[in-house]
């Protein structure tokens, strides 16, 4: 990540200041890692911007810059003049981040007071006149070199990777619907609107392609191995790995050729009935190793989980709202039947043979990576098309380590959710469907942030 630097000035304040300001924010920066670009400082008075002519120069500089930073960071580090901050950062196009210097006391003398507490606003305000896009944090006022700034920079720098990642990408969807999935259903022209391009193909397509590949493929054989290692395949037969590798390479052809950065995919019943094979692993795989992939066709849910995973930089999961855990109005079986990235889960999965279709087509559904969800902190989301509209919700949870039985088939683990039956409630009355997405950490602000602010989604509040 990188950040373009803007300082500000206002003639009657110390002046002084705003040399530690800069020197104090790139420190910040630097020492957390990312990089940085800004003005030269000798292009304005103290290398700061205060009037408008000022402004269009910074203005002019950012824009020679762009695409080469991922957000702005505003320091404030006195009462700053807001109109040349305006001039400067209307066009910015990325996330702005407000930080405004705190006062000390025993420095509240005319040589040392900063009044960067009331300046904030000025600066707030006039942005939101101009309806310029920004984020502000707690505390209000902030140090750069304190660890609440440290936080703040984090979480701004995920905002920065959410709103990147999200604003224009391509996504595949490999199948129909299943029809009688209604619940998965998407309105593709109101995605592009948010600048989501789906790219569509006909699961025939890729049965077919699939029928083609060598046994001796070159790409089919080391899929063979990165399959094996990825997860346990003692259980399978050879004939269904040779199958699901060759799969795995037909995806990896699609995600190549039409520079895919999610999919979504049409996972039941032909790639059964036709293939003798079900790709949950293959899913698992792609996540786990940074592509998004989704099953059922639910194609809404890739959306969410790309934006959990460039929050926090790990993989996601499409999970249903499956069972209640005895009593626990708290708590929730999250499950699926074996999509789960390996690195979300507690230990290594099992390749193993579809029980619901081997219920009624034996031999019919190998590739169910089955295991349990590892405790973790977690983040849930989901959305919806109406009315040309994204609707989406974001809230908070924990995996537990609470035991599900052994007969339990597919990949599940126990969610604890505070006030879950209300949420449920909340969830059911939006229109919202039976499947959540999941992600490591806790990431509800970082979202809502990206989705609200910058994205201009319609979120939908469960928490009250």
């Amino acid at each position: 990540m990188k950040f373009a630097l803007f300082f500000g000035n206002r003639g009657f304040m110390p002046g002084e200041l705003i040399e530690g300001a800069r020197a104090g924010l790139i420190k910040a920066v630097t020492d957390a890692g990312y990089g940085y670009i800004a003005m030269d400082p000798s292009l304005t008075r103290y290398g700061a911007v205060e009037t408008r002519e000022e402004g269009r120069l910074y203005h002019d500089w950012l824009r020679s810059h762009e695409g080469e930073y991922d957000g702005v960071i505003l320091c404030m580090p006195i009462f700053i003049d807001e109109n040349g901050a305006v001039a400067a950062l209307q066009d910015a196009g990325v996330p702005i981040l407000m930080q405004a210097y705190p006062d000390e006391i025993g420095k509240l003398d005319f040589a040392h007071r900063r009044d960067a507490f009331c300046g904030k606003f000025s600066v707030t305000d006039v942005f939101y006149q101009y309806k310029i896009p920004f984020t502000v944090m707690k505390p209000h006022v902030v140090h750069p070199l304190s660890e609440e700034f440290g936080q703040n920079l984090r979480d701004f720098a995920a905002i920065c990777r959410v709103v990147k990642g999200m604003k224009r990408f391509n996504l595949g969807c490999i199948g129909a619907r299943t029809t009688a999935f209604k619940t998965v259903r998407f309105d593709e022209v109101a995605l592009q609107r948010y600048g989501i391009n789906v790219e569509s193909f006909d699961l025939s397509e890729l049965i077919d392609f699939v029928n083609k590949k060598r046994e001796d493929d070159p790409a089919v054989l080391a899929k063979i191995d990165r399959l094996k290692g990825y997860a346990d395949f003692t259980k399978v037969p050879a004939g269904n790995l040779l199958t699901l590798a060759k799969i795995s390479v037909v995806l990896d052809e699609y995600i190549e050729n039409y520079r895919l950065d999610a999919l979504t995919l049409r996972c039941w019943n032909e790639l059964e009935t036709i293939l003798r094979v079900c790709p949950c692993v293959l899913i698992s795989e792609l996540n786990d190793r940074g592509v998004v992939c989704s099953c059922e066709i639910d194609l809404t849910s890739a959306i969410t989980m790309r934006a959990i995973a460039l929050a926090s930089g790990q993989p996601a999961a499409c999970l249903d709202w499956n069972n209640n855990y005895g009593g626990d109005e708290d708590k929730v079986i999250l499950f699926h039947c074996g999509p789960v990235a390996q690195s979300l889960m507690a230990g290594k999965g099992t390749v193993t043979e579809h029980k619901m279709f081997a219920k009624g087509d034996p031999g019919s559904g190998w590739g169910t990576n089955e295991g349990r969800i590892k405790a973790m902190d977690m983040t849930f989301s989901n959305g919806f098309t109406e009315n040309g509209k994204f609707k989406v919700y974001v809230s908070e949870g924990r995996f537990t380590d609470d035991p599900i039985e052994r007969e339990f088939f597919g990949c599940g683990g126990v969610a604890e959710i505070l006030d879950l039956q209300n949420k449920l409630i909340r969830l059911a009355r939006g229109g919202f469907k039976h499947h959540t997405t999941v992600g490591t950490g806790h990431m509800k602000a970082v979202l809502e942030e990206a989705f609200r602010t910058y994205l201009g989604y319609e979120f939908v509040d469960i928490e009250r």
